[in-house]
């Protein structure tokens, strides 16, 4: 009994000095018939400055922290007009200083981070318009809706159309 004792204490001890800072969320919708569901770590702002600092503008982002953010879809689909197979994507944004963000969907969907991310594994690149706004959003969040997929995390802000 005493040992059962011992391996549930270091069990709960090394489960908590583990956990991620960064929770997994994961935000599930339908659009037009299509079930789309998302999976990314969330990690929080905690008075960082992220865009610009602690992403960097122009290089390749996991859109999310940890395990690499995924996006699935049942159906085809159209992102920004173009068109997308079925399936799971890794999902990754570059954030620009001005003008368009790059939004990346990848046939490589379980990598950890953006470490061994390669242009040649792109399914769909498309460019979005952020929308900066003054509200800050201190965990990053996905959501979906009627329109396609929201992204918000600091001050950006991004509609990702889905059809």
């Amino acid at each position: 009994m005493r040992l059962l004792s011992i391996v549930l204490a270091l069990v709960m001890i090394s489960s908590i000095s583990c956990a991620q800072k960064s929770p997994r969320n994961n935000a599930k919708g339908t659009i037009g018939g299509t079930s789309i569901e998302i999976d990314y770590g969330a990690p929080s702002v905690k008075g960082r400055k992220i865009w610009g600092g602690l992403e960097k503008y122009g290089a390749v982002w996991r859109a999310g922290a940890n395990e690499n953010t995924t996006v699935s879809f049942d159906k085809d689909v159209k992102v920004a007009g173009q068109a997308l197979p079925a399936g799971k994507y890794g999902f990754f944004i570059i954030p620009n200083e001005t003008g368009d963000w790059t939004v990346i969907f990848s046939k490589k969907n379980d990598s950890w981070g953006a470490y061994s991310y390669s242009e040649s594994d792109d399914a769909l690149r498309v460019s979005i318009n952020p929308e900066m706004v003054d509200d800050n959003q201190e965990e990053l969040m996905y959501a979906i809706a009627n329109e396609g997929i929201l992204f918000a995390w600091e001050k950006a802000r991004l509609n990702i159309p889905v059809e």
